[in-house]
């Protein structure tokens, strides 16, 4: 299930602020969402980790324009640029984010803290150099939303010749996760993306959830066993559908950066 990346919040945070249009102390508790803490490590210019504030101001006076993500999978590196160090550790935490105008990205570090039933998450942001060049295999968001529809057909029918139409707990689980979600769908992007990327954004999350329900379908829960052949079949069938789900999310996540660079250009 696809649901919401750190530097998905991150990049959509962190352009809204660059664009003036919320506060510092806004966007660092945006990014920060149900996690206890965020820093900044290996910052130009700063000794030790610093926190997101601080961070974001210094990515700004260093002369970042804006911030996109990645979110690459083994044999697929979505969104990166390189150099192979940056691409090993993005693809090792399976999401990045790359700062647009001072070739810096960074790479999120999640760790559990706390005693034995009052556990929280810390993340540490480890900055790294990264290359100035198009991103790998991201869709404009118009390619992204076509991608999508067919995406939906196929994610549909594979639920139903699953026959998952009463699927049991664990499938009705993914649905009340992603009824939660699309209720809130609004406020995933931060103030200055346009419809149309919150609207793609919507469809891929929805896409990760059919995705989630149809891995889950058909095993105990439904009374019967499911081979270890009929397992990869299955994943055979998602993959290709699952991939085009994360090209949208990074296609919406980017959408600020490429209209910014698109009236750059124009003008």
């Amino acid at each position: 299930m696809l649901d919401e990346p750190r530097s998905g919040r991150l990049a959509a945070w962190g352009n809204s602020l660059i664009a003036g249009l919320v506060s510092p102390d806004e966007a660092a508790h945006r990014i920060a969402g149900g996690d206890s803490t965020h820093r900044v490590a290996d910052l130009p210019g700063e000794s030790a980790p610093v926190g997101l504030t601080l961070a974001l101001g210094r990515l700004r006076v260093l002369g970042a324009t804006g911030l996109r993500v990645a979110l690459p999978a083994p044999g697929h590196p979505l969104g990166l640029s390189g150099p192979p160090e940056f691409n090993a550790r993005a693809l090792e935490a399976g999401e990045a984010v790359l700062a647009s105008g001072v070739s810096l990205g960074l790479v999120p570090e999640v760790f559990q803290a706390g005693p034995e039933g009052d556990r929280h998450v810390e993340v540490v942001w480890r900055c790294l150099p990264v290359r100035e060049a198009p991103p790998a295999d991201v869709p404009s968001l118009g390619e992204a939303e076509r991608e999508l529809a067919e995406a939906l057909r196929e994610a549909t029918d594979v639920l139903s010749r699953l026959n998952v139409a009463g699927a049991g707990p664990v499938a009705q689980a993914a649905l009340d996760a992603y009824r939660a979600r699309a209720e809130r769908g609004r406020e995933v992007l931060a103030p200055g993306y346009p419809p149309r990327a919150i609207r793609v954004l919507e469809l891929a999350q929805r896409v990760g959830a059919l995705i989630g329900i149809a891995r889950g379908a058909g095993g105990r829960e439904h009374g019967a066993a499911v081979s270890a052949s009929e397992i990869a079949a299955r994943a055979e069938v998602l993959r290709p559908v699952e991939r085009t789900a994360r090209r949208a999310q990074v296609a919406a996540y980017n959408a600020y950066v490429e209209e910014r660079e698109r009236r750059r250009g124009e003008g």
